[in-house]
């Protein structure tokens, strides 16, 4: 009961006729959950090289398919924001189960599948608003703290916090339409990110594979968001 009545206090429920700019809030407003297919482009900027068995070689970019569910809160703070998100990596592999050890090809397999969850906390602050650009474009940096698998011989966990900065700008592709108010808040988003903290340095050994500049921090990623709850306009 009284969690109920705290989250009362914090988060405002739709209501009725109101306009999500006019429904009254606390500290909290009310939250939207999106889901956001995601296509990452890996090591964009400053690919390492590596020492592979006596070879030098360089990382090369990948991309990886990401789904994404978003909570995004606004705050009564102009142009403040938060955002939670649980991350799956459905098609990802490596050779090495991560718990057991095991080897793929002790299990007669080509790869372990390795489809882990991440976690994000953001602070977002506003740039750019959609009623500056009759409802088009919206673009915003995040402050964001990552909980994901550890990358470096120092990580003392399987999972590690890394600090992230992104920068997001999104794209109402739809914003025209007249008779579907849920398609208008599609949006087609661009995020670039620097990953500062928890990435493999200079001399780094992992894997078996030595690091001769420190890991890329730079990643890009074309995001398609698609408004889950509240359904309105």
């Amino acid at each position: 009961m009284a969690v109920a009545s705290l989250a009362g206090l914090l988060v405002a429920p739709p209501a009725g006729a109101q306009t999500e700019q006019d429904r009254p809030c606390t500290i909290l407003c009310a939250p939207e959950l999106k889901l956001e297919p995601t296509f990452t482009i890996e090591h964009l900027a400053g690919r390492p090289r590596l020492n592979v068995d006596g070879a030098v070689e360089r990382v090369p970019r990948e991309t990886t398919f990401e789904l994404i569910l978003a909570l995004d809160v606004p705050t009564e703070i102009p142009r403040i924001g938060l955002t939670f998100e649980a991350i799956l990596v459905p098609f990802g592999e490596r050779p090495v189960h991560p718990f057991t050890g095991v080897a793929a090809s002790e299990l007669r397999r080509s790869s372990i599948r390795d489809n882990g969850i991440e976690i994000e906390s953001e602070l977002n602050v506003e740039l750019i608003d959609t009623d500056q650009t009759a409802g088009w474009v919206s673009s915003h940096v995040d402050l964001v703290d990552k909980l994901s698998p550890g990358e470096t011989p120092r990580a003392g966990s399987v999972y590690t916090h890394k600090l992230n900065f992104e920068w997001d700008t999104a794209f109402r592709v739809f914003h025209r339409l007249q008779h579907a108010p849920w398609l208008r808040r599609v949006e087609v988003e661009l995020s670039l990110d620097y990953l500062a903290t928890g990435l493999p340095k200079a001399g780094d050994v992992i894997g078996g594979e030595q690091y001769l500049d420190k890991a890329s921090p730079w990643s890009l990623s074309f995001v398609f968001v698609f408004p889950l709850a509240p359904l309105g306009p």
